[in-house]
């Protein structure tokens, strides 16, 4: 049986023993953690697939943290992303939050205030990546749906009865309810709450895709 691998930590930092010891108090809560020493290399080659976070120190040689963290906001990079610095202001500070950053944290580091962030950057990643899967399957099941049965589950999430949608659409009871029952089989929902949900789900997929 394979054993899911924990989540992975990517840690940036160009100072060899800031990446030793940290790499080694991440350790402690059961994540992995790769040390990049380049911020170049990391971006060329890091796995962008692996559930986890990203730590990443603001001042380094060629090219600044905050400029690595506007790359990977503007590649659509969905790990959270934990800002680490030694000589921080309030205005760069309010640039990492305003770019997107899930954390800013002063050297030396707190290490309980490190830990409790990348767990809730984990964690905070987990529920982003499962409402993104639940959203392409609602997409995927959407696209098997008649012209009609789309207007059918509009008029349902918005809360119609069969007869009020009947009327609505000029069709007979008895041809709603087919519709409905399609609609339940195809989506896979065995609840009229759950088929809710997956609307919903759909709706959050197609505002969030690019």
């Amino acid at each position: 049986m394979n054993v899911p691998l924990s989540p992975l930590i990517h840690l940036i930092d160009d100072d060899e023993a800031v990446r030793a010891s940290l790499a080694l108090l991440i350790g402690t809560i059961g994540l992995r953690v790769h040390p990049w020493a380049d911020p170049q290399a990391f971006l060329a080659n890091f796995d962008r697939q692996a559930i986890g976070a990203i730590v990443l120190d603001v001042r380094m040689p060629g090219i600044s943290g905050l400029t690595v963290l506007d790359m990977l906001i503007a590649q659509r990079v969905d790990q959270p992303v934990i800002m680490l610095t030694g000589h921080g202001t309030v205005e760069m500070c309010r640039r990492a939050f305003k770019s997107g950053a899930a954390e800013f944290l002063e050297k030396p580091v707190d290490d309980e205030a490190l830990l409790e962030a990348l767990q809730n950057a984990v964690r905070q990643h987990v529920k982003s990546r499962q409402r993104h899967q639940a959203g392409r399957e609602a997409r995927q099941r959407y696209a098997q749906l008649s012209e009609r049965e789309r207007e059918v589950l509009g008029l349902i999430v918005s809360g119609l009865t069969n007869k009020e949608i009947g009327r609505a659409l000029d069709l007979s009871p008895r041809t709603v309810e087919t519709h409905r029952a399609n609609l339940f089989a195809k989506l896979g929902a065995d609840s009229l709450a759950q088929l809710i949900r997956q609307y919903a789900a759909l709706v959050d997929e197609q505002e969030g895709a690019p």
